[in-house]
């Protein structure tokens, strides 16, 4: 084994831990990757700047652009309106309905857009149904993950692996290549949720009149007690706050004394800093009440205009937000969006910490207070969702058939195989320009660009398994331990290897780490490769063991779930997904 290979394994050792650890973001991780391979040596500078320029980033960005006109010109939010007027009050239908809608628009953009856009949807008919929102959301973001499988677009990992492979001179995944797979899986991944992955789903503590949220949807608030404040030299004990709002006072930091204890005979004082552990709708009642001042952000005082117009919501964070890996404190938020955060939600716990040092995470819940024409804007970005009982109409939909038509066209020109699909989308993103459907500052401030740089960033570490060798000693050795008659145990093994990878790592890291081994092996046994290369694809998509998928954390506050949960569910659905993909892709692709 060479230096290069040694320097090439720590690197990706490295790496895991830091996407099992969620200890930065993921393009953050990438980038890092990147400079690390050319700063080792391991690749030349030019060769670590290549991804960027690969047939596979221009796609990214040309169906990135189209998929983005989608959803600024309001077609998205017009299916879903047509959704929630189609369910009624059946709960099976709402199943079929959400489920179904989630993995065709899944199909042709990102499960984690996919799922971003139906959870309010989702959260607003189970209120209607009476019905709590842990029997759909799991089934929901599963759907979306099922649909990774439709076409080659349906997740950038395809896009990840189309590109590795033409990098071995081989063919580029075709746009509908996946589908004969993609169908079974959808097909028996929702049966199995509908007949028997839903009712291993708990609820938990549901709560009388609101049936449709956990009772356990708490937060740590922290306040000040104004000198008018009615609680000024009052007792604790006095107060009734557990009672009537369901609030307990956890710690107290009075001026020139430091932490006091807090007991039911302590008496406050003007200028206290209390943190409050509460539910939802008691700091909203408490906001109410003016006995408090909410000191969550250091910045001045919030205007009179928006202290008399204020609103509260509970927001969740997008895998596409700017914010990840930041600080309320590094945001200064309060005093750039007129937004106060009251409290943190992550992964079903209440933070603990102070919130102004506490960086954001995918999935993390907000409870928000400003001005509500702020709160609504904040659907018109990429940062949040609002978890809302209402669906908003989107203001102008007037453009909306035109961006579907070119996303048709785009999409269609490279199924028939008259332009590439880089080409096809980019002629899309010219369109969509052109017809002004959206405008490039609205289309470049609105899309991930973190999945864009991720794919760029983990071509190249694909590129170094190739050049430093590394990939073809790893296949030497692997043909070696198991022998040349053991094509379905091999391809067995990659499925595996690829699933349990995805599980801390993103879909597209782990797609790149084990294809260019699985693709040696196979040309040294004189093996289709391509066989292997669309195993992989299904198997790095196959991400419901652990809560880790994005898609996944978006609902795990708001259906109120544990990490066993998925655990429960997501085990048989996985087997089912390898034995389906065991007996289609050597027929579909044979050895």
């Amino acid at each position: 084994m060479t230096l290069p290979m040694i320097l090439l394994l720590v690197i990706i050792f490295i790496a895991i831990i830091l996407f099992a650890l969620d200890a930065l973001p993921a393009d953050v991780i990438g980038i890092g990757i990147m400079t690390a391979l050319v700063v080792t040596g391991v690749l030349t500078p030019e060769e670590g700047i290549l991804g960027f320029g690969s047939e596979t980033a221009i796609k990214t960005l040309g169906l990135l652009l189209l998929t983005t006109a989608l959803i600024k010109t309001g077609f998205v939010q017009m299916v879903t309106r047509r959704i929630v007027q189609g369910v009624g009050d059946n709960k099976n239908r709402l199943f079929w309905i959400v489920s179904l809608g989630t993995a065709g628009m899944g199909s042709f953009t990102s499960n984690t857009a996919s799922t971003a856009f139906f959870l309010p949807v989702t959260l607003s008919v189970s209120k209607k149904l009476k019905q709590h929102p842990s029997k759909m959301l799991m089934s929901m973001a599963f759907a979306a993950i099922l649909s990774s499988s439709m076409t080659a677009i349906a997740t950038s990992t395809n896009l990840v692996v189309s590109g590795l492979l033409t990098s071995y001179g081989l063919e580029p995944m075709g746009i509908f290549e996946l589908t004969p797979i993609g169908i079974p899986i959808l097909i028996v991944g929702l049966l199995y949720m509908f007949f028997i992955g839903r009712k291993l789903i708990p609820e938990r503590e549901l709560e009388g009149n609101n049936r449709y949220l956990p009772r356990d949807t708490r937060y740590y608030a922290e306040v000040e007690i104004p000198k008018k404040s009615p609680w000024v030299e009052k007792e604790i004990q006095q107060l009734g706050l557990r009672d009537e709002y369901d609030i307990s006072i956890i710690n107290i930091e009075r001026p020139g004394e430091g932490e006091v204890k807090p007991s039911g005979k302590t008496r406050l004082h003007a200028g206290d800093q209390l943190v409050l552990d509460g539910c939802r709708e008691g700091i909203f009642a408490l906001n109410d009440h003016k006995a408090v001042r909410f000191t969550s952000t250091p910045e001045e005082d919030l205007p009179e205009a928006i202290k008399k117009k204020y609103g509260m919501a509970e927001v969740v964070l997008l895998p596409s937000s700017s914010l990840v890996g930041q600080t309320l404190r590094g945001l200064s938020y309060r005093k750039r969006f007129g937004i106060q955060v009251l409290g943190i939600q992550r992964r079903g716990k209440v933070l603990r910490e102070r919130l102004l040092n506490e960086r954001l995470q995918v999935g993390d819940q907000m409870l928000i207070h400003g001005d509500p024409e702020t709160i609504a804007s904040l659907e018109n970005g990429e940062n949040f969702r609002i978890i809302s009982d209402t669906i908003e109409e989107p203001k102008n939909t007037k453009k909306a058939p035109y961006a579907l038509i070119i996303f048709m066209l785009s999409v269609g020109l490279a199924a028939a195989n008259i332009l590439p699909l880089a080409v096809s989308t980019m002629i899309g993103a010219l369109l969509i320009f052109v017809t002004r459907c959206i405008t490039p500052a609205e289309a470049y401030k609105s899309m991930n660009w973190s999945a864009l740089i991720l794919i760029g960033c983990m071509l190249a570490l694909g590129k170094a398994m190739a050049t430093s060798g590394l990939a073809n000693y790893l296949a030497g050795e692997l043909v070696a331990w198991i022998g040349t008659g053991h094509a379905y145990l091999l391809l067995a093994g990659f499925f595996m290897l690829s699933m349990i990878l995805t599980q801390p790592m993103s879909n597209q890291a782990a797609a790149v780490v084990v294809l260019p081994i699985a693709i040696e092996t196979a040309l040294q046994l004189g093996l289709n490769p391509r066989t292997f290369a669309m195993m992989i694809a299904v198997g790095a998509a196959t991400s419901y063991i652990t809560p880790l998928e994005p898609a996944c954390m978006m609902v795990y506050g708001p259906g109120n779930y544990r990490f066993m949960d998925f655990v429960k569910v997501g085990s048989l659905l996985t087997l089912l997904i390898f034995g389906i993909s065991m007996l289609l892709v050597p027929v579909l692709w044979p050895f």
